[in-house]
């Protein structure tokens, strides 16, 4: 993958590169999240990891930055990649109806493999969120009335979905049969009114819908 990493901390920046470059990856990097629009468009990475808070004032240049680019570049994942959960901004980018995005903690990623297996997942128009992401951005919302008919096994299902987990890993989860994942899946895509077609993924759009009504 072309991988564009903005991180205004040079040793987490460098490190980063470092060990995905180590795997592969094609790397380039920007400290700041003004230069993070010019780099994309003349590099077109497959994927950009930015951090939330960055220069000058470390509030949210990092996902104003983020949103401008998926405007720009709608096949460019995204992935926020943040010391902290900020659910207005996440829900700012998350709830834009383009696929392919993501939030994950730094504190949370132990592992660089599941790291990698993330952005695999989000440039390939998947999600890719930590569950305390989820939890925050999903825990108290009751006010979307599709939402409000699943079950409580298959809300919980939506939100491994949310987090980019595959079926068989919600069976695991879940201790069930793979088949009975599959089961969920299906009552949730059509509680939501999610027809199969060629074009739409129908994965994406629920955790979407999901996100929306958060």
């Amino acid at each position: 993958m072309r991988i564009l990493i903005a991180e205004d901390l040079a040793i987490l920046r460098e490190g980063l590169a470092q060990l995905l470059e180590m795997r592969g990856h094609q790397i380039a990097t920007v400290g700041d999240a003004a230069a993070l629009h010019d780099r994309a468009g003349a590099w077109h990475p497959d994927i950009a990891v930015i951090d939330i808070r960055m220069p000058p004032t470390h509030t949210d240049e990092g996902v104003r930055a983020a949103v401008a680019l998926r405007a720009a570049y709608p096949a460019v994942g995204v992935l926020l990649f943040s010391q902290y959960v900020e659910t207005r901004f996440a829900k700012q980018l998350l709830t834009g109806g383009a696929a392919g995005v993501g939030y994950l903690l730094k504190d949370r990623v132990g592992d660089i493999d599941e790291f990698v297996d993330a952005l695999e997942r989000v440039a390939a128009g998947g999600t890719a969120l930590d569950p305390e992401v989820v939890n925050q951005l999903f825990g108290a919302s009751q006010r979307d009335h599709d939402l409000a008919r699943l079950t409580r096994r298959e809300r919980e299902a939506l939100a491994l979905m949310a987090e980019g987990r595959t079926n068989a890993a919600i069976a695991k989860t879940f201790v069930v049969t793979e088949r009975a994942v599959e089961k969920h899946v299906a009552n949730i895509f059509s509680k939501l009114g999610l027809l199969a077609s060629e074009s739409d993924h129908r994965r994406v759009l629920a955790v979407l819908r999901y996100l929306e009504a958060a």
